[in-house]
């Protein structure tokens, strides 16, 4: 008599398989330590310590920060969320959706690479290029995708990232950017300094530039959108 598996068995066997594969693809999203370093910011700043909040927001973002006050720490934190949600939580789920595991490691490793040598650095200038213009094409259409989680997740925006997202420098960060400035009702952009160097970047949004407590808002529009994200994941994964 010819054997015959136990289903229960199979099904025991692809739970354990699919828990352990979502265990590992969650180690490549960096959907808690966004939370935490920009909490970290939120926390002092909210508290009115602006030296303790300038030094957090200095881990966080590649801009000179020694001279920052409140609305420029909380413009820093709140564009570094922003962007953060596409390259480290949209972008690898996005990837691991479409190719599973490799895919995942492989965006990591682009957005690792984009974030130490993808600026203009005349010793790194060719390896930079290259990792900046692979970043854009691996983060084209997650960053698209973060704009449409981060709206819903803010109740509006939708005019905003429209508009604005095409003036920002990056092809992909003026999504989620232009979005955020969007649900808050505030400006994102504006001149900022790289290694003592000036930089013009346009506006996005409207009205005045964020304060400590629209930071704290930003947050839990990041938490909402990490759960929307969650939730439209599941569904896919359930219709297919």
């Amino acid at each position: 008599m010819e054997y015959q598996p136990d289903p229960i068995w199979h099904w025991r066997d692809g739970s354990i398989a699919l828990v352990l594969i979502v265990a590992v693809a969650t180690t490549g999203m960096a959907q808690r330590s966004l939370d935490d370093h920009v909490r970290a910011v939120s926390r002092p700043l909210m508290q009115g310590d602006v030296g303790a909040a300038r030094i957090a927001v200095a881990r966080i973002v590649g801009r000179y920060t020694d001279a920052l006050e409140e609305s420029g720490i909380a413009v820093a934190a709140t564009e570094s969320q922003a962007e953060s949600f596409c390259d480290g939580v949209v972008a690898p789920a996005f990837w691991f959706l479409v190719a599973g595991l490799p895919d995942l490691m492989i965006c990591k490793a682009v957005n690792t690479a984009d974030s130490m040598i993808g600026h203009r650095d005349t010793h790194y200038l060719h390896f930079g290029w290259a990792a900046a213009r692979t970043d854009d094409v691996v983060n084209f259409i997650p960053a698209r995708i973060s704009g449409l989680l981060i709206c819903p997740a803010g109740w509006g925006g939708w005019r905003i990232m429209l508009r604005d997202a095409p003036f920002h420098a990056s092809p992909n960060g003026g999504w989620p950017e232009a979005a955020m400035a969007g649900v808050l009702r505030r400006k994102l952009g504006g001149p900022v300094c790289y290694d003592g160097e000036p930089a013009h970047r346009a506006w996005l949004g409207d009205g005045s530039a964020p304060h400590a407590a629209d930071l704290q808002r930003a947050l839990w529009v990041y938490r909402r959108a990490c759960l929307l994200m969650w939730a439209s994941l599941g569904a896919l994964a359930w219709l297919l």
